[in-house]
């Protein structure tokens, strides 16, 4: 009798991947064969450990009531395009491209190809940028965080009596240190200056506008809606110029009013056909759905027009500021905040606060992007709690700057048994400490390497800025790049290992 599958079960399934062909053989360039032997080292990872396998029962373990009755050929489908999904994603983040240029990539590169396993004998089917993009979210965040656990767990496993390390290293990741860290991860935002609000609220409504008409909806207006925005265009460009002269202040108060004038123009005639859409959508050739989203879009727009208004007006004419907590940053990305870091070239910037914790050989092991920025010094003990907890890791020890140290993370650490190696915010205990503590210098001389360790990963695999819109596909965002960051940093330490165990058995 064949056992339904529960919110707790998938089906377990065989997945024959197809036979691909051998990679050509190609000379002279060193840069090329080592990137082909990190793939060949990531391709075995993957598979030998167990990372594909977990991730194709997550997948499945997302709606089991639909596997319950399929059939075998179903399953074998939903597998296939399972690991299609995970391989695609990591090496578009190895290779940092966008959705459509790795999809040209792809068709152009047979190593990419074989890595993908859809480099068959007889055809080659490249997914499509839509397809990539799909891909991107085929599962939560929340199941990514397990990929990552399981990935972690097996880099961290030593070899047994009888066993090999699961990820065949020679010496597995040692998580007994972890350096933690925090940065910013900038928003795809432009900076968020309060009159180019309504410079893209008026962009928005009347792009809409434009769609609305287009499927025969129309209302009377005295213009073309994109000549509305031209208007606003050059009210922004009016105001930009209105800061040089000595009357700067009451030609940029003038300016506003008229952008405010404008706006009400713009606000009314996008409310006219919105209106029109909701009632007439059925005699357009628009679906439902894509009624929904152009509707959707625009009342986004108009909630919060009011405020950005408002608060414009406060700042411009009345002089006056405003909270941080009440500003609009942006009408696109609400969860965006303001992080005044103190960085050189980046005194403010306007994100979410990403926290990281590496060990160590630079393998993340920990990591989090906060919806509502904390204190560094609030995130430790959670972290180390997470590592010990959920991660199943005998962290011994933890590292950080001195903007993560507190007496309160001093005694929480020394009643986990964790040792401190938070630099003291005291610079003559600092001073004491580099004295007397050999290990305590080359500690903190290693946490140094955590900030480029942070502006690697940025660069290379989040994007900075990250280009994911929401809090949400930030945060999935995040799980993807940490999965791809650690398949490549497990990569070079296998091979740094398997070069020395060559070098060794030649000299001896």
């Amino acid at each position: 009798m064949k056992k339904k599958p529960t919110a707790q079960t998938a089906p377990i399934i065989v997945y024959q991947p197809a036979l691909r062909p051998a990679l050509p053989c190609i000379y002279g360039s060193v840069d090329f064969h080592d990137y082909c032997d990190r793939l060949k080292v990531i391709d075995l990872m993957l598979v030998e450990g167990g990372v594909e396998g977990e991730f194709i029962r997550l997948a499945m373990a997302e709606a089991p009531a639909q596997w319950a009755e399929a059939s075998a050929t179903d399953l074998q489908r939903f597998a296939r395009m399972s690991v299609l999904a995970l391989r695609c994603n990591v090496a578009r983040l190895l290779t940092g491209e966008s959705f459509r240029d790795f999809a040209v990539r792809v068709a152009e590169s047979s190593v990419l190809q074989w890595f993908l396993r859809i480099g068959e004998v007889d055809r080659v089917k490249v997914p499509a940028k839509s397809t990539l993009e799909r891909f991107s979210k085929w599962v939560p965040v929340e199941k990514m965080r397990q990929v990552h656990r399981k990935l972690v767990s097996q880099a961290t496993a030593p070899a047994g009596p009888t066993a090999p390390q699961p990820l065949g290293l020679t010496e597995a990741v040692d998580a007994a240190e972890v350096f933690f860290d925090s940065t910013c991860l900038k928003a795809n935002i432009h900076f968020p200056v309060d009159w180019v609000l309504l410079r893209d609220a008026t962009r928005t409504l009347m792009k809409a506008t434009v769609i609305i008409r287009r499927e025969g909806l129309k209302q009377r207006m005295p213009q073309d809606p994109l000549g509305f925005l031209s208007d606003m265009n050059k009210l922004t460009m009016a105001m930009s110029a209105g800061s040089r002269p000595a009357d700067s202040k009451k030609r940029r108060k003038g300016v506003l009013r008229q952008m405010k004038a404008l706006q009400k123009k713009v606000t009314a005639h996008a409310q006219a056909h919105r209106d029109l859409l909701e009632q007439y959508w059925r005699e357009t050739a628009l679906s439902e759905k894509q009624a929904r989203v152009i509707l959707d879009r625009i009342d986004h727009v108009l909630t919060q027009l009011p405020a950005a208004i408002a608060q414009a007006h406060e700042r411009i004419i009345g002089g006056r500021p405003v909270p941080n907590e009440e500003k609009i940053l942006s009408l696109y990305e609400p969860e965006v905040e303001v992080l005044k870091r103190g960085k050189a070239g980046a005194a403010v910037e306007f994100g979410n606060k990403l926290w990281l914790g590496e060990t160590r050989a630079g393998l993340i092991v920990d990591y989090k992007l906060l919806e509502e920025a904390e204190a560094d010094s609030a995130l430790v003990i959670p972290a180390v709690k997470r590592l010990r907890g959920q991660m199943k890791l005998e962290v011994k020890q933890a590292w950080g700057d001195r903007g993560l140290a507190s007496q309160k993370n001093e005694k929480a650490l020394a009643k986990l048994g964790v040792k401190s190696g938070l630099c003291p915010r005291n610079p003559a205990e600092l001073q004491r400490q580099l004295a007397e503590d050999e290990s305590f210098r080359a500690g903190l001389r290693r946490r140094g390497a955590t900030e480029p360790r942070i502006a690697i990963f940025k660069a290379c695999f989040t994007g900075n800025p990250c280009r994911a819109k929401g809090i949400a596909a930030r945060q999935l965002a995040v799980s993807w790049a940490v999965l791809a960051h650690n398949l490549w940093v497990l990569a070079r330490l296998k091979l740094a290992q398997d070069r020395q165990a060559l070098e060794a058995a030649q000299a001896a």
